[in-house]
């Protein structure tokens, strides 16, 4: 008899059990859903380094920048990575693009897709419309182991990217030897040069060796700047922030931890176009060494 009556009030209690489920998942569910994180949206940045940088990375300092984006702007995450010059050019050629692209001259796969900016920068122009603006530069120097500047002796010009430290030569009036910047590095240093024609990334490896050398900046010629372009994304107001935030003063202080400046020009600087392709930058190398009138450097320079 009790085994009975347990069982009844064990069945007449089952509906209100569910009745009680069905009340807690009315009422908790749809806040669980409403309570739930919206889908990210994701801005991809690449970074190629074309030409020899200072010291660090450029692609972390790039990431420290969308740190502090992501900060301001709910919701959005920049992916920012690192590729090669072959491995950018590869994606691109297969359609593959990011949102914004870090790179400098070498690489003009990009120039259709790349979209205009509300800056101003000649070496960053297609048809009188700013595609590219430079966030950060290095610059040329001519060093020596000893004050004496006048003294005759070879140069050693260093190569080290798609960058033309010959061209830089040709406007300084410097005639050398071209090499490998590691060869042009060690061979200063050894006296098998008397000079050096170098880059900002020479400067920072002196500086870790603690070698005492002395150095004068050539600013005739520029190519070594490091660009920043706008594809067509579905991501624009976030890429613009992402531009703004790379191209401000607060940016342009911290610049020095990897060795480079803030782009101090007004966009007039000798500096060919950073979408050249491989042939135009192919001819300048031919004319700085052919040692003709600048002049003619000049014209041809306008013209790429």
């Amino acid at each position: 008899m009790k085994a009975r009556k347990f069982f009844r009030i064990l069945l007449s209690a089952v509906p209100f059990a569910i009745i009680a489920a069905i009340v807690c998942a009315v009422i908790f569910f749809p806040k669980a859903e409403a309570g739930a994180a919206e889908p990210k949206r994701v801005v991809t940045v690449w970074n190629v380094d074309t030409f020899e940088g200072g010291k660090g990375s450029r692609t972390n300092f790039l990431r420290q920048v969308a740190r502090r984006v992501e900060k301001e702007r709910e919701g959005v995450y920049f992916l920012v990575a690192s590729y090669t010059r072959e491995g950018a050019e590869a994606a691109i050629a297969e359609g593959n693009l990011p949102d914004l692209l870090s790179f400098g001259v070498g690489l003009w796969a990009s120039a259709e897709r790349s979209e205009v900016l509300p800056y101003s920068f000649a070496g960053g122009e297609i048809a009188g419309k700013c595609r590219a603006v430079p966030w950060c530069m290095g610059g040329y120097f001519l060093f020596s182991i000893s004050e004496d500047f006048e003294e005759e002796g070879v140069c050693a010009i260093s190569e080290g990217g798609c960058n033309l430290g010959v061209l830089a030569a040709a406007y300084a009036g410097v005639k050398g030897e071209p090499c490998g910047s590691q060869a042009a590095d060690t061979g200063f240093l050894s006296g098998k040069y008397r000079y050096l024609l170098g880059t900002q990334r020479d400067v920072c490896r002196f500086a870790t060796r603690g070698a005492t050398v002395y150095s004068r900046p050539l600013t005739g010629y520029n190519d070594l700047f490091q660009y920043i372009s706008l594809t067509k994304t579905s991501h624009r107001e976030d890429a613009l922030a992402f531009l703004e935030e790379l191209l401000s003063a607060e940016t342009e202080e911290l610049l020095p931890t990897i060795g480079m400046e803030a782009v101090k020009t007004d966009g007039n600087v000798r500096t060919p176009c950073v979408f050249s392709d491989g042939a135009a930058l192919s001819r300048l190398r031919e004319i700085a060494t052919e040692e003709v009138d600048t002049k003619i450097t000049d014209k041809f320079l306008k013209t790429v």
